[in-house]
């Protein structure tokens, strides 16, 4: 049984190959993003990344929930009919949200400014709707061809997007756009991806088969066997997202100076090794963990992912939070320390963030939608809470409150995937203690670099 299941690991269209597919091309939009980051923090103010850092937060909170969550569905039918029914509903009511979105925001533009206390943002608010749009369509795309396991098209699409978001923002800066390149690249970042995907379902050879099968009755047939997904899942989403993008808005108009605009940087730089490795392991496991979960093999499958995360990916993340408060003015430019800062602070939220969140979509796999709305909604409660009663402390920093809200839910996160997947706790802890050899060693060559930059900066 365990050769068996390490040739399905490695084998063609196993595990360990999907995985590294994905990898690799988000390797390479990594290289591009990156490569631009340092020109960005030079070419843009840190005022400017704080009106994109509420820009983008307000965008997230609503994209999450476009499709209402029917794009997360798309890869569990067993038949090819009823997923291309999920398509259709996730991509009709993408339209129907962003349009919503947009006629709210043309009757009255001034009224979510002044909500968030950012009236800078009124003349980019028109990009709200485009955005919410492309992202819900993007998510529904992109989850059909994890169902087909198209893995290659996937990595090639993230290099798309990183090419075009950093080009366009690089360039329009160059033609004295001022923030609206920021804002305007950001969205590319899903557009570029979003017709690389379509293009390539329009293509595909049942594509006509399906969209002539596609009938009101048929819909209706498939809003009804996934309705728990609009019912629990986009509550869930919401509360998820708001969770995390919350915050940043309340810390860009609260807190003093553009610190919004350091948070967003510190985020960005800490959730590359996540992006590089856990959105490649986290849909490669969501195009499996159905097949595993009908064969009654999830527990055991959630382990050895879990194992696999803890080595790949713990360690680098540890070693960012060492070095960052040494490294990021002479990376990114003078003022910009205090983003370095941050990352230390982050990093505990972000190494459990990191091994929850790939394994986290066993909690749909297995129907438990209304256990994880109610996680959902405590985190909400907990991060939001979190940043109100630093406001009260005069001396508690409002990122750094926020940074440790992180931690604790993503722990708690974990436990219940962990639960819903009934792994065994014995081989748990067996697959963590497996990988902290790797671990420490990259602990100990942060430190060794970090002694070594001391030592020349002081000499």
């Amino acid at each position: 049984m365990a050769i068996s299941w390490f040739q399905r690991m490695i084998g063609q269209g196993g595990f360990v190959r999907s995985v590294l597919v994905l990898v690799s091309g988000a390797a390479f939009a990594h290289v591009i993003t990156a490569l631009a980051l340092p020109i960005l923090t030079r070419l843009y103010t840190p005022a400017d990344f704080s009106l994109l850092a509420v820009f983008s937060s307000l965008l997230s909170i609503f994209a999450v929930v476009a499709c209402l969550r029917f794009d997360i569905a798309i890869p569990m039918p067993g038949r090819d009919a009823q997923a291309f029914n999920l398509l259709a509903l996730a991509m009709g009511c993408a339209v129907l949200v962003s349009l919503v979105a947009g006629v709210l925001l043309l009757l009255e533009p001034s009224w979510l400014p002044e909500i968030i206390g950012r009236l800078d943002l009124q003349p980019y608010l028109w990009l709200l709707p485009v955005g919410i749009f492309l992202a819900g369509a993007y998510s529904a795309l992109q989850n059909w061809f994890v169902r087909e396991k198209a893995f290659s098209l996937i990595a090639q699409s993230r290099v798309a997007q990183s090419a075009a978001s950093a080009g366009t923002q690089v360039g329009m800066a160059g033609f004295g756009f001022g923030p609206i390149g920021l804002l305007f690249g950001y969205l590319l970042n899903t557009g570029a991806a979003f017709l690389i995907l379509g293009v390539r379902l329009l293509r595909h050879e049942h594509f006509r088969q399906n969209a002539k099968e596609l009938s009101y009755s048929t819909l209706k047939l498939a809003w009804r066997d996934y309705s728990r997904f609009p019912k629990y899942s986009t509550w869930e989403a919401l509360a998820n997202s708001a969770a995390i993008q919350l915050p940043v808005i309340m810390v860009a108009a609260l807190a003093a100076g553009p610190e919004a605009g350091y948070l967003l940087l510190a985020m960005t730089v800490i959730q590359a090794p996540m992006s590089l490795f856990g959105s490649a392991i986290g849909q490669v496991y969501l195009s499996r963990a159905p097949e595993e979960y009908r064969e009654g093999r999830l527990g055991d499958f959630t382990a050895d992912i879990l194992g696999g995360l803890v080595k790949a990916g713990v360690g680098p993340l540890l070693a960012i939070g060492i070095l960052s408060p040494l490294l990021f003015e002479a990376v990114f430019g003078e003022g910009w320390g205090r983003a370095g800062w941050l990352v230390a602070w982050m990093t505990p939220w972000f190494v459990m963030q990191f091994i929850a969140t790939p394994v986290s979509m066993v909690i749909h796999v297995t129907g438990h939608q209304k256990a994880a709305f109610a996680l959902q909604l405590f985190g909400l409660i907990l991060r939001v809470s979190s940043v109100l009663l630093a406001v009260q402390f005069a001396n508690t920093p409002l990122s750094e409150a926020y940074a440790l809200s992180g931690a604790l839910f993503y722990s708690i996160y974990l436990w219940l995937a962990l639960r819903c997947a009934q792994c065994s706790w014995v081989v748990i802890r067996g697959r963590v203690v497996s990988g902290l050899g790797v671990t420490g060693a990259w602990i100990g060559i942060a430190l060794l670099l970090a002694i070594a930059w001391a030592l020349i900066f002081a000499g």
